[in-house]
């Protein structure tokens, strides 16, 4: 069953001082795969500049921009219309054996090693290897999956942007970025290739089609054990139509929303909401 979706993202930037000049990255725009199809996208900015469009190491399409006029606001909005399925069922699962096959770890290598925000913490690697002792690669992420979820409260405010898994896992709270990265440590620390997924998530599964809800900016982690698969370790659910991929990296540097540099000017404010509509 298909969904189609109308996502429209704003990013607002507030300074105490006119900016004289900004150099810009937008990671907002969704990926077209074999699970979701972009039928419309495009970025709008104030101030309104001449933007460039490529793709990244990781297969993000990105917006760059630049504002060389001064601005005590800057603000970027994106709109895309998505048709997107849930995810099918995995077909092909390898033992542990295979994971240590010199093609794998030569192939995957930047979704097996540690990162600054997913740090093998013994705090980490210990706690995984004992939930997840006699099981298999696939077993082993399930585990992983559960345990977290039930380790970790969602708490808003808790933990911050910069906050490490090893942060998060400390304070057992945190938002699905943190969630995200404690499984990921957890996973990568048992040889598992693992990799970070930025998007949306329609937060109201039963939403009218027509209806506009408070969508939020999701993040969840995609495991290889034989192919590439998705899970959502905040929900601990698999991917569903609801789910809107972005953006894929070793953690959330790879894949934050917007970012830039500034001359000038102070940051008096960030604003971020989203808005997703079911149009089918």
């Amino acid at each position: 069953m298909t969904a189609r979706l109308r996502i429209v993202h704003t990013t607002g930037f507030s300074y105490t001082a006119p900016v004289s000049s900004s150099y810009n990255e937008a990671r907002l725009t969704p990926r077209s795969d074999i699970r979701q199809n972009v039928v419309a996208s495009h970025i709008e900015t104030s101030p309104s500049v001449r933007q460039y469009r490529y793709t990244d190491y990781w297969g993000t399409t990105v917006t760059a921009f630049d504002v060389h006029t001064a601005h005590d606001r800057l603000e970027v909005t994106g709109t895309t219309v998505v048709e997107t399925e849930a995810q099918t069922p995995a077909v092909e699962t390898v033992d542990w054996a295979g994971l240590t096959d010199a093609a794998i770890v030569d192939g995957l290598d930047e979704m097996l090693g540690a990162t600054a925000y997913t740090p093998f913490a013994p705090e980490l690697t210990v706690f995984a290897g004992r939930i997840t002792e006699g099981l298999s690669p696939a077993e082993s992420v399930d585990a992983v999956i559960a345990a977290v979820h039930a380790e970790i409260s969602y708490r808003p405010g808790s933990t911050g942007v910069y906050s490490t898994a090893l942060d998060a896992w400390e304070r057992r709270a945190g938002v699905c970025q943190d969630y995200a990265h404690i499984t990921l440590a957890m996973v990568r620390s048992l040889g598992i290739p693992a990799r970070y997924v930025s998007g949306y998530l329609l937060p109201k599964g039963d939403a009218a089609v027509g209806e506009t809800v408070v969508g939020e900016s999701h993040a969840w982690i995609e495991t290889w054990t034989g192919e590439w698969r998705g899970v959502d370790p905040t929900n601990a659910t698999g991917i569903g139509r609801h789910h809107v991929t972005v953006g894929i990296g070793r953690d959330y540097a790879d894949v934050t929303p917007v970012k830039g540099i500034v001359t000038g000017g102070g940051s008096s404010g960030l604003d971020v909401s989203v808005r997703i509509t079911l149009l089918a």
